[in-house]
């Protein structure tokens, strides 16, 4: 059963804003892997000696700080998904979603690190995420970010975005890893991955782009409804056509052309490869309306496609959609 507040879809955390990262998860996944066996070289060595296996690398629940962000959340998150709580000490939802949050934090056992940031501490950090309210709820994924939820939610409507979350990162990134709560570590099943999608995914990680946007084609050829295949193949058309791109000349030509529409098309690119969704969004919106014919097809077609980047869930996706109806009906 899906969770029936849309902002827990699963397909969500698919729609990462920093698509740059996507090209260094095979790092990401190197690092992972190297840290593992790192872990296992201690406890193997500690289990020669007679001595203690040496605790986990990292607490389950810290406090992060504009100072602290960068090796507490962004370097740790190639090792571990990192779910990040946006609170303040005068707001009363957070005072119920923060206990929710630690205590599975504890039941999952390592499988993801809980960071909290006090945004009236930190408001650098708030103002950098776009929190517009609180609690606000993000997870950083081998340097990656994703939107999770916003408002207070039940423990059991959390556990399912948690469990998507840890999938999508041990599968895309190799980052984590280990059973689900409860489960025998022995019997936690293996999940086949298809040969052709990984070959999909090697060629995105690894900068060809043009070989990732032809195995995502081949692997839709055979399955057209893969949403992960259908991801991909967006992710690598936008890294192709914003490569060579200058943002400022570019962001610089749209504001001086408004009508330009291959200009608006570059821009809004650009803009959601920045992490600037509602920026992109509203760009080819108001190019939609303010155009006809083959133009307007053009941008609306375009805004379709950011739409499948960064998940057809996504309140920022409802919100493009019905102002992209306003203009067209």
């Amino acid at each position: 059963m899906q969770p029936r507040n849309s902002r827990l879809n699963s397909s969500a955390l698919r729609g990462a804003v920093d698509l740059a990262a996507v090209k260094a998860a095979g790092e990401a996944a190197q690092k992972a892997e190297q840290a593992r066996a790192e872990r296992a070289r201690q406890a193997a060595t500690a289990e020669a000696d007679g001595t203690a296996v040496p605790q986990p690398l990292h607490p389950l629940v810290i406090d992060v700080t504009e100072d602290t962000f960068e090796a507490e959340v962004v370097q740790r998150s190639t090792e571990v998904p990192v779910v990040i709580d946006f609170w303040a000490e005068w707001c009363g939802p957070c005072k119920q979603l923060s206990p929710i949050l630690e205590g599975l934090a504890e039941e999952y056992a390592g499988r993801f690190v809980l960071v909290k940031i006090d945004v009236d501490s930190n408001q650098l950090l708030a103002q950098q995420f776009g929190i517009q309210g609180i609690p606000a709820v993000m997870a950083v994924v081998a340097g990656q970010l994703v939107p999770l939820f916003q408002g207070a939610e039940s423990a059991a409507n959390i556990r399912k975005v948690l469990d998507q979350l840890i999938l999508v990162a041990e599968q895309r990134f190799g980052v984590g890893g280990g059973a689900a709560p409860g489960e025998d570590p022995a019997a936690a099943p293996q999940r086949p991955e298809d040969p052709a999608l990984s070959a999909a995914h090697d060629a995105l990680d690894s900068g060809d782009l043009g070989g990732a946007i032809q195995a995502y084609r081949n692997v839709l050829a055979d399955q057209p409804g893969n949403t992960e295949a259908k991801l991909g193949l967006a992710q690598a058309e936008l890294l192709q056509r914003i490569e060579g791109l200058d943002l400022q000349s570019v962001r610089a030509a749209a504001a001086a052309d408004p009508k330009n529409v291959g200009i608006q098309l570059q821009a809004a690119d650009l803009d959601l490869v920045g992490g600037h969704v509602e920026d992109a969004f509203g760009r080819l919106v108001d190019t939609v309306g303010r155009t006809a014919g083959e133009d307007r097809d053009a941008a609306r077609l375009r805004l379709l496609e950011l739409f499948e980047v960064i998940g057809p869930e996504d309140p920022r996706v409802v919100a493009a959609r019905t102002a992209l109806a306003r203009v067209l009906f």
